[in-house]
């Protein structure tokens, strides 16, 4: 129902480069899916003999049985605690040289490879064998970080995959635009949420989610005691997208409440949400002096739906979700995105000895800088231009800029693009989102 074409191609094109593909992103954001149905299937229509791709989920009770009949006097899972295990890596091994037996090429796709003991050495091992194919996904705290690729020691390469666009909800769905854009704008793109035939099913999985998966994950991954802290934090960086923020003022927040949480420990919880792909942080990037500015930034949730439940489902605001939705599609296409400032001298009201008139710098945001190889693209973000002066205040710092790149207005307008004198793109926000960035 959901193709995801442009991971299938970048998936085709790495075929056969040497390295570990690994597969990242949210939990629940279709990476089994994507190696173990679209990709298998694309081998399949190439002609692919489905014997040469051995595909196995680590945390399958039949695939693992399948492992028991070698060296049986071990055993296949090992026990970590109680209630965690890891496959036995010798037994897998053993598995993998008894279904390759040939010289031709074998792809390995492998799901939940986290589950497999000492998976980074046993996987590189595999790298020596030319005829190995290597696709991995995985899902535990440890493999969703961000840093994954760096375990593998310049022998992988990552393929992130982010929540469904909104291009790919509308067209997988078969909605009406404005249909789609209002279930998309409050539970957003996880592809299972999409499916869901109810708004209560999506709303009630979505915090089931937040709490038991999402937090979980930190919380496990980084040790931390005082679990309610990380979601008090979580709450205010909820209410927060698309503003700019910094653990500072967060910190001083949390005093007026007599709660103590340093902006150092704010600064560090902030990044575990990153490293979990549960949110980004844009910085400020100064455009005339060409330098970014690390505080205040803006924070964007990977996916709004699990932004929405955080809050329960109270602050739905078209206006912030709408830039966090713009956001996610701009990354999803391969840019990266800070958010502009540019530096003015406008005329004050006071007048110097002389009578003449005080300049004073001013700073004007940009709502985003994207740049992707030679193209960088200042785009601003109004749900709607009612009157010329908001019109004005929208082109003011695109105006001010005078380096030649391309200057876009995203309004909820329903109308054509349109390009001013200026050279100032004026397009619909479902244009955007459905086409793409060239106007």
């Amino acid at each position: 129902m959901f193709p995801r074409n442009s991971y299938l191609n970048t998936l085709i094109e790495r075929k056969k480069n040497g390295l570990v593909k690994i597969i990242t992103g949210l939990r629940r954001v279709g990476k089994s899916y994507l190696l173990n149905k679209i990709f298998y299937l694309h081998l399949l229509n190439e002609g692919v003999d489905e014997n040469h791709i051995v595909r196995f989920a680590f945390d399958s009770s039949e695939d693992i049985d399948l492992l028991n009949k070698y060296y049986p006097e071990e055993k296949t899972k090992i026990y970590i605690n109680k209630h965690e295990y890891v496959i036995n890596s010798k037994k897998f091994r053993a598995y993998i040289n008894d279904k390759i037996n040939d010289d031709q090429d074998y792809y390995l796709l492998l799901d939940e490879v986290q589950l497999l003991e000492d998976f980074v050495s046993t996987l590189n091992s595999f790298l020596r064998h030319s005829n190995y194919d290597i696709y991995i996904t995985g899902s535990n705290s440890r493999f969703l970080t961000s840093d994954i690729v760096t375990e593998f020691r310049g022998r992988g390469s990552k393929i992130h995959i982010y929540p469904l666009t909104f291009k790919e909800y509308q067209e997988g769905l078969n909605l009406s635009v404005d249909e789609a854009w209002k279930n998309y704008l409050e539970t957003g793109g996880l592809p299972l949420v999409a499916l869901m035939k109810s708004e209560e099913e999506r709303k009630e999985y979505l915090k089931d989610m937040c709490l038991e998966i999402y937090l979980k994950d930190i919380v496990n991954r980084y040790k931390i005691n005082d679990e309610q802290k990380l979601k008090d934090i979580l709450n205010v960086v909820s209410s927060s997208i698309a503003s700019y923020i910094s653990p500072y003022k967060i910190s001083n927040t949390f005093k007026t409440y007599n709660v103590v949480a340093s902006h150092y420990l704010i600064d560090k919880y902030i990044s575990y949400f990153e490293d979990a792909f549960i949110l980004s942080t844009a910085k400020r990037y100064d455009v005339k002096g060409r330098k970014y500015i690390n505080s205040p930034y803006k924070i964007y949730f990977e996916d709004v739906g699990i932004r929405n439940a955080k809050l329960e489902f109270r602050q739905v605001e078209e206006t912030h979700l709408m830039e966090n939705i713009i956001y996610n599609e701009l990354r999803y296409r391969g840019f990266d995105v800070s958010v502009g400032n540019v530096s003015v001298n406008e005329p004050s009201d006071r007048l110097d000895k002389n009578g003449k008139i005080i300049y004073e710098q001013k700073q004007l945001e940009i709502d985003f800088v994207a740049s992707k190889f030679n193209k960088t693209y200042y785009i601003q973000c109004a749900l709607s231009i009612n009157d010329e002066d908001k019109m004005k205040q929208e082109k003011k710092p695109l105006e001010a800029l005078k380096d030649g790149f391309e200057k876009i207005i995203i309004v909820k307008n329903r109308l054509k693009p349109t390009r001013d004198n200026k050279g100032i793109v004026i397009v619909d926000l479902f244009d955007f989102l459905l086409n793409s960035l060239d106007f």
